[in-house]
């Protein structure tokens, strides 16, 4: 049986003045199914890339409250009584999580429809204001494989490639296979790690995924040097962020370079002329 429902899209507004804004969010409430819940996103890139001046960690707070809010207001509603009074429409809630004031995070006016299943049409309603967008403008991030080509040609063409092999490190508690490694009385590997990403929090974040992996591989007892061949920020305003990604893996308690893309043809020179030393 299909219920009526009204919902309402969490818009960011750059510019009071203009009305430039970016759907960021939407909640949609179904009084007959006592059924309150909201979908926000957390991403700033598309934001940050249409209005430069944008506070990345204060909108990810912000958006990530607002949801939270909207999904308590949704639970209330199921532990209410079945004859207490309930609000008529999505703004009855959104003007107490939200205040319609001139802040850049503004509800629109309340649309209509009937779902069979509010959750559903919830995610949908979500990916067509939404999602949809972000998946056409916001910037891709480069991944590790990304990153390995940029050191990869140059080693392939000083014909160190083939000299590379997968080793496992192992710890006491954790192994990891290491792809691109050669031997010369320790261990050495070349790892690449893209740190050319969206948010500032993915990046730190990232960083003390390695720090706590290696930490974890050091205590088997096997030494090796480890090379992190680095794909730093695109985005200048991520530079703060990779700095401090940088001093966390710095903490990384073995013997480690980091090597930059602009380094990747001198570092494939090295790596040749220090193999051939060790075959002769």
């Amino acid at each position: 049986m299909k219920i009526p429902y009204s919902f309402s899209v969490l818009r960011y507004i750059h510019d009071i003045v203009t009305g430039e804004f970016i759907n960021v969010g939407v909640v949609l409430y179904a009084p007959k199914a006592r059924f309150l819940s909201a979908i926000c996103t957390s991403r700033y890139g598309r934001v940050s890339k249409m209005f430069s001046n944008i506070n990345g960690d204060h909108f990810r707070q912000v958006s990530r409250y607002i949801q939270a809010r909207l999904e308590e207001e949704g639970l209330q509603l199921v532990t209410e009584l079945p004859f207490d009074k309930l609000p008529v429409s999505v703004i009855d809630f959104t003007a107490r999580v939200l205040p319609v004031d001139d802040s850049s995070l503004q509800f629109s006016p309340e649309g209509y429809g009937v779902t069979e299943n509010p959750q559903e049409t919830l995610e949908q309603i979500y990916n067509r204001y939404v999602e949809k967008y972000y998946e056409k403008t916001e910037r891709l991030s480069r991944s590790d494989e990304d990153i390995w080509k940029i050191y990869k040609k140059p080693l392939e063409e000083r014909r160190v490639l083939v000299n590379l092999v997968p080793h496992q490190i192992a710890g006491s508690n954790y192994e990891y296979e290491f792809k691109y490694c050669w031997k010369n009385e320790q261990w050495r590997i070349q790892e690449p790690v893209s740190f050319d990403l969206v948010e500032a929090g993915s990046i730190t974040d990232k960083a003390n995924a390695w720090l706590g992996r290696i930490t974890s591989l050091v205590d088997g007892g096997e030494p090796f040097k480890l090379n992190l061949l680095i794909g730093s920020p695109q985005d200048e305003r991520l530079k703060s962020a990779f700095i401090k990604a940088q001093n966390i893996m710095h903490k990384m308690p073995c013997d480690h370079d980091f090597i930059k893309e602009d380094e990747a043809a001198d570092f494939a020179e090295n790596l040749k002329k220090e193999i051939e030393a060790h075959h002769l």
